[in-house]
């Protein structure tokens, strides 16, 4: 029978590298995934505090064509994408925003700029369902 008490001693890390590694790489990939959602939350709640956002939404929850097409509650349908930019006083949006109602799905388009008030350059829904496209600009 060997003697234990002439052996070496394991160092803390040959005894425990078999649950740190995996436990480090997880809790690596958790931060990351953490990260990115909080830059999601927050890209989507500066889009959703625009103005830009709040008028064309209250627009196309009023508008009688869309409502007639998509049906009422229109409300916002998973991930937004475009940008929303200030610079000095001057603000942009180039946005897209998937809505729904209980017939269908659509898109909001919003371009727009704002000196003191918003001027639009296009601001339309596109409806999937029948292919077509709402300009809420000239209603």
């Amino acid at each position: 029978m060997q003697d234990d008490y002439n052996q070496p001693r394991k160092n803390w890390w040959s005894k425990n590298w078999k649950w740190f590694v995996p436990t480090g790489c997880l809790t690596l990939v958790v931060l990351f995934v953490l990260f990115l959602v909080g830059i999601f939350y927050e890209a989507t709640s500066i889009i959703k505090d625009s103005d830009a956002y709040k008028e064309s939404m209250t627009l196309v929850q009023h508008n009688e064509i869309v409502i007639q097409k998509l049906g009422e509650p229109i409300e916002t349908d998973g991930m937004f994408s475009g940008t929303v930019n200030a610079r000095n006083e001057v603000r942009t949006c180039d946005v897209q925003v998937p809505i729904k109602g209980p017939k269908g799905k659509g898109t909001l388009f919003i371009v727009g700029e704002r000196r003191g008030k918003w001027k639009y350059s296009e601001l339309s829904v596109y409806i999937k369902n029948t292919d077509e496209k709402i300009d809420l600009l000239k209603q």
